[in-house]
């Protein structure tokens, strides 16, 4: 089915209703704009603040705090406590709701690029007009530095370039023509005859006709697939979730078991509910999404100093998750900066060292290469200012060719002036100046190399010149072929003599062939280090570009991305495979080449539909959608667009690729801390389970009361807690493999060591307890020194609980400063809650004596002993 690129000139302007010359009339635009409405982007309806607390509240651990702090207030008599649960719901919803509505304004930031004014011809004459009053039909005039309006089929085109990157992901502006692109060509970079909308124009002019409108352009169809992606739970937010469903059933079953076992043997109603409500409470972790909320924003802090910025607290963790990023060619994996790599002469080859447009580095000359990059320097129109290219890229590479060679751009125009020229055009595919060298005139040209060898009669040969042979010819055709192999844009370059006011066009034969340039957007030297690292941690590297294949494939080996089990992969060769076809493929492609936006989306939707945890980089318009569907998007914050940095979870302030890895490395020691500190909360909770159902069914009052295992709960147990979320990173983080997706965080070696420590800390407790009972007789006393047992038993085991794996005494246990402030403010309102009088009325202790203090506080190192053991089970 042909397309409006596929037309015919004559055939688009009649299909469009358009007139070239004259364009439309007043009243045919405003029946147009009728018909199709404004050229502008619509949003998807937002969601309500209301909503979103409605879908808060619905959320299974905000109902179990809930029903914790009802619970509290009716088991301890007192407001306070069950206030202090109900803030941190309060708090937990405001959060959430601020990271929702800034999660994406990327529709917004793609207004913010659409053009406000448009020229155009109506009614016979030129107009600046409102773009969003564009009509389909329209004949827009475009002059560089113009925002393209719309989407455009041009009927007219002269030396005209636009500058794509944002929407292709080309490298360098692209040559654009009138003339009708074959059926075949369906990929967006293939449409030369095309301007689409929030392009610019950086060379030459041209006159097209308005295809497409609003969301019905190129953009607008992104737009719409930005707004199609649905926002998503992370996987942090899912395991959460089922931790608290988990927790909740549990707490329920645990309560209902109790009261009827309570019933059963008699105990009175009133108190055997309110045991099972002291149970309850024991097996809540009022704490958890408090400290959860804190570490991820600490984490926060932390890489925005390693350059990271990072827009939603979960977005922290699924960092540390990530088994795949996909990142885009341009700009992330390269410097986006043409530069010449290699100088071909007859008589010598040179590899160019340096990046970018610095002057530094160098190249092995001789006579004939530097009359090459003399003659590249002088037919060339661009300049370089502060290390930055004004004018085109390609040219700006060449000027700094001839820097390296150490002859300066200006003054070698003073040493050698123009005294004319021909403009490059894309029929001759050549640029010709000439050139007063020493009082002889000289036609210096550069162009596409079979185009200027086609045109050539001899070649310099070490100062000499030669007759050109067929053998010569295909010897240098080879050359050009080999470099092209390379990933390099190659330009050739040629001389002949000049005479005052000669036809420059006609006088572009018989040249003499001086060499060849090697142009690349160079690989970043950080980004190759950084692919090394991600190998070792387990992560695959895949490449998306606009490029075509043979680029992308080369730049992809030379990066290390692209081995003997890969391969590269065109976006038509992906249109013709089914999604089913492609989720079976999509393992073994490390390379996307001449990709679309929608090309992107399904890539990201195949891996994660494979099962990957999926990261997707870019900084381009065209990848907006792509980095709303992965799982983490990360955006470019120097080169990205805003609609890529709105689309985006992540930002890297530098550009850098290895900012990702120690992003990741930032995300992996966050989950690991996550892991610490819900381990450590559980066992409490379950500890507290077994403490007070031990206590029921060998016949003894309850050990502790409600308003003591919530304070435990809610103090004790989160100051330490939010110690571990802030253990620095232990040995071999970025050598492991990802963890798998599927794998729960309570897993079978959390099960273990919460079973171990639960355990020890309910003997602990319940040991201390009976001893005080038959020491002193007293249920009061005997209730403080269970108490000060679990306190002390909380507080101490943090240090065991700051690795999974090191024992204590293979850790420094005094080097996480957090834990030691933790653990003496632990000790502080431990005292407290005894020893001052009110308090412990409050806490319904007692002062003990020194001795039996002492005697509590040793029975608190048990829970230290069961913690260390449970290392011993790998």
């Amino acid at each position: 089915m042909k397309t409006v690129f596929n037309e015919s000139t004559k055939t688009v302007i009649t299909n469009l209703g358009a007139d070239k010359e004259k364009g439309l009339s007043s009243s045919e635009v405003t029946k147009r704009l009728e018909r199709d409405g404004l050229n502008q982007l619509t949003a998807a309806k937002k969601k309500t603040i209301f909503s979103m607390i409605i879908k808060q509240l619905k959320d299974y651990m905000t109902i179990i705090l809930v029903v914790a702090a009802i619970l509290s207030i009716v088991s301890s008599g007192h407001l306070t406590d069950g206030l202090f649960i109900i803030a941190i719901v309060i708090i937990n919803i405001i959060l959430s709701i601020v990271q929702e509505r800034n999660a994406s304004n990327a529709l917004e930031a793609l207004k913010k690029m659409a053009s406000p004014e448009a020229k155009v011809i109506r009614d016979g004459q030129i107009q600046k007009i409102d773009a969003a009053k564009l009509a389909v039909g329209d004949t827009v005039v475009l002059e560089a530095g113009d925002y393209v309006p719309a989407d455009l089929r041009l009927v007219e085109s002269i030396n005209l370039f636009i500058e794509e990157a944002a929407l292709t992901g080309e490298s360098v502006p692209t040559e654009k023509n009138a003339e009708q692109v074959l059926e075949g060509h369906e990929i967006l970079g293939d449409h030369v005859n095309m301007a689409y909308m929030t392009t610019i124009v950086t060379k030459g002019r041209g006159i097209g006709i308005v295809s497409a409108t609003g969301m019905n352009t190129e953009i607008g169809h992104i737009a719409t697939m930005i707004n199609e992606v649905e926002d998503e739970s992370t996987v942090l937010q899912k395991k959460l979730d089922n931790l608290g469903k988990v927790l909740g059933t549990t707490a329920l079953i645990v309560c209902l078991i109790i009261f009827g076992l309570g019933v059963y043997q008699g105990i009175p109603v009133v108190e055997i509910f309110m045991i099972s409500v002291s149970l309850a409470v024991a097996a809540i972790p009022e704490g958890l999404p408090a400290v959860v909320t804190v570490v991820l924003s600490m984490g926060m802090k932390r890489m925005v100093k390693k350059n990271a910025i990072v827009k939603s607290l979960s977005a922290v963790e699924t960092l540390g998750s990530t088994q795949v990023i996909c990142s885009d060619k341009t700009g992330t994996l390269t410097q986006n900066k043409m530069v010449v790599k290699e100088v071909f002469t007859n008589s010598l080859s040179s590899k160019v060292s340096g990046d970018g447009y610095h002057f530094e580095g160098e190249l092995e000359s001789n006579s004939d290469i530097n009359l090459l990059t003399r003659i590249a320097s002088l037919c060339n129109d661009s300049k370089i200012v502060d290390n930055d290219v004004i004018g085109d890229p390609t040219e700006g590479a060449l000027v700094v060719v001839a820097e390296k060679n150490n002859q300066n751009n200006e003054q070698l125009n003073k040493d050698f002036p123009r005294v004319d020229e021909l403009a490059f055009d894309s029929e001759r595919k050549l640029m010709s100046t000439i050139h007063d060298v020493k009082g002889e005139l000289k036609l210096y040209i550069k162009g596409a190399p079979d185009i200027l060898l086609s045109r050539c009669t001899s070649y310099l040969d070490d100062g000499k010149e030669v007759n050109l042979t067929e053998d010569k010819l295909t010897e240098f055709l080879s050359v050009n072929e080999e470099f092209a192999k390379k990933a390099m844009r190659v330009l050739a370059f040629g001389y002949r003599s000049a005479s005052k006011g000669m036809d420059i066009l006609a006088s572009e034969q018989e040249i003499v062939f001086v060499g060849f340039v090697g142009i690349v957007d160079p690989p970043r030297q950080e980004a190759k280090e950084a692919i090394k690292v991600c190998h070792g941690a387990g992560i695959r590297v895949v490449m998306i570009t606009g490029d075509h294949k043979i680029t992308a494939s080369a730049i992809g080996e030379e990066l290390g991305i692209l081995d003997e089990s890969t391969y590269a992969l065109s976006g038509s060769e992906l249109d013709e495979l089914s999604d089913e076809e492609f989720n079976s493929v999509v393992n073994d492609v490390n390379v996307f080449a001449r990709v679309s936006p929608e090309h992107k989306v399904r890539i990201v939707r195949a891996l994660r539909n494979n099962g990957y945890i999926t990261s997707m980089t870019g900084d381009g318009v065209n990848d907006a959608p792509a980095l709303k569907q992965a799982d983490i998007g990360v955006a470019m914050g120097i080169t990205g667009t805003d609609v890529s940095k709105e689309a985006a979870d992540v930002i890297l302030v530098d550009d850098n690729f290895k900012t990702i890895i120690d992003a990741v490395l930032e995300g992996r020691v966050i989950y690991a801390n996550i892991r610490k500190f819900i381990s450590f909360l559980l066992s409490c909770n379950i500890g507290e389970i077994l403490i007070i159902f031990i206590a029921m069914l060998v016949g003894l009052k309850t050990p502790l009361l409600a308003i003591q295992i919530l304070f435990i709960n809610l103090i004790t147990d989160s100051f330490p807690a939010f110690a571990l979320g802030l253990e620095k990173q232990e040995d071999n983080v970025l050598t492991e493999n990802p963890r798998d997706p599927k794998e729960e965080i309570v897993d079978k070696k959390m099960k273990v060591s919460i079973g171990f420590q639960a355990v020890f800390l309910a003997a602990s407790v319940l040991t201390s307890y009976i001893l005080a009972l038959n020491i002193t007789n007293d249920y009061a006393t005997s209730v403080s020194f269970a108490y000060v047992t679990i306190v002390v038993g909380e507080l101490v085991r943090g240090y065991s609980s700051r690795s999974e794996k090191k024992f204590i005494f293979k850790m420094n246990p005094f080097s996480n400063k957090y834990l030691n402030y933790s653990v003496l403010i632990g000790l502080v309102l431990l005292v407290v809650t005894i020893y001052v009088p009110g308090v412990n009325d409050i806490f319904k202790t007692i002062p003990l004596s020194l001795n039996h203090f002492m005697i509590a506080f040793a029975f608190g190192f048990g829970p230290l002993v069961g913690g260390e053991l449970s290392k011993l089970f790998k």
